[in-house]
């Protein structure tokens, strides 16, 4: 489990990539929708959460310090909700209209499960007292 850790930074970079890659195409209103940019639509801007989030994940990633690791997961655990409710409500059809879904969403997922798998096996080294 040595590699969690860049596993973890290399799905937060991804994270934020993808949240300025296209997520859906609404093809009746001729709108694009990414995660910051939603223009036309009811949805906000999703990607900010994701960002704030993803800050605070690679803080608590780099303190080696047990309740870091504990945070880091409640972290995690909050990022993959709401990558799965952006999955959910902006990709859902909504009065017969279907979006078009495209790749950024399917990253914007990737990477968040990514971040909560490294999360869950943080790369933590223990005193020696505490092995016994």
């Amino acid at each position: 489990m040595r590699y969690m850790k860049w596993i973890g930074f290399v799905a937060a970079v991804l994270l934020v990539v993808s949240c300025f890659t296209p997520w859906v195409f609404i093809e009746s209103k001729s709108i694009i929708v990414s995660g910051v940019d939603a223009t036309g639509t009811n949805f906000g801007k999703p990607g900010y959460f994701h960002f704030l989030l993803t800050t605070i994940f690679l803080v608590c990633m780099v303190v080696q310090k047990i309740w870091a690791k504990r945070l880091n997961l409640l972290i995690a655990g909050l990022n993959a909700g709401w990558a799965l409710r952006n999955f959910f409500i902006i990709s859902a059809c909504q009065g017969g209209d279907c979006p078009i879904k495209k790749s950024g969403i399917y990253f914007m997922l990737l990477a968040s499960v990514l971040m909560l798998m490294s999360a869950l096996f943080p790369d933590m080294k223990l005193p020696e007292e505490k092995r016994k």
